[in-house]
Parts: C-alpha cells; structure tokens; sequence
C-alpha cells in the first residue's frame, strides 16, 4: 500500500502538512505517529496528545462512514492561521451525515465528535474541496502571539 505524507507543501502556504491514507483501520495510529512526528519541529503550545485523539477520532469516523464507488483514500491536513492550529480530514461520505450523536451508556459507538467537541475550541463540517466531505477542527492559542 502507498501511503503518501507532504510536510513542506511551500513556504507561502499556512499548511504545516498533509497525509493521505487508505480506509483501513491500521491508518488511524499511522495518522497519530505521522502527526506527531511532522507538527513536533512547529512546536504547537497546546496539547500535541489531545490533537493525536481527535484526528484518531475523525480518521475512524472517515474510515467507517466515507462512501464512494471507486477506490478512495482519507485526506487529514493540518495548517497554522496566525495563532491556531487547523485540521481538516477529508473522505468521501456526504456533509449531511455528520452529526454529534449522544449515545446510551451502553452502545459502543458514538463518542468520537462528542470527545473533538469537548477538546477542541471549535469544529465543523461540511463540503470538501476534494468533493465529499471534510470535518475540521480547530486549537486556539496553539502558538503564541
């Protein structure tokens, strides 16, 4: 399998880098090692551990829930605007299936937006540029001033 990652894609570009992976489950902790290792020289204030859960969150949820006919990969970008840190992970499912569900206690499933929308400072989703759909969140105050 080719697994492709683009760190530097160029120096007027506010994208610190970018990772494309094939809708298998073992993309997720080669998602968390690849951004670990890439955002480590930007030295991120917040919390390197919890941007690793959330992109573990949302690459699961674009591995299980992205649709297409043809072969497709999951897209996860992530890009430094001023004083936050962005990340973006594309699939081909549709926007409107995004939703933040409030599981039962005992349902095994669920919780992944519940966790980003606790942790994160914002989040959204919507329309890919890519087509399909992209969920993104965001740190405030991921570097300082």
């Amino acid at each position: 399998m080719m697994y492709t990652v683009d760190r530097d894609p160029s120096p007027e570009s506010p994208r610190l880098g970018a990772m494309t992976l094939h809708p298998v489950p073992e993309s997720v902790p080669r998602a968390r090692r690849w951004f670990q290792k890439f955002i480590a020289p930007h030295q991120p204030a917040c919390s390197v551990d919890d941007c690793t859960l959330m992109i573990s969150e949302l690459v699961t949820n674009a591995i299980l829930y992205g649709r297409s006919d043809d072969s497709w990969l999951v897209r996860v970008e992530w890009f430094r605007e001023e004083t936050t840190l962005r990340v973006d992970v594309h699939n081909p499912g549709f926007p409107v299936n995004v939703r933040l569900r409030h599981p039962d206690a005992d349902e095994a499933h669920g919780r992944g937006l519940l966790l980003v929308d606790a942790i994160a400072h914002s989040w959204r989703s919507g329309p890919s540029d890519y087509g399909g759909t992209v969920v993104s969140f965001v740190m405030a105050d991921a570097w300082p001033d």
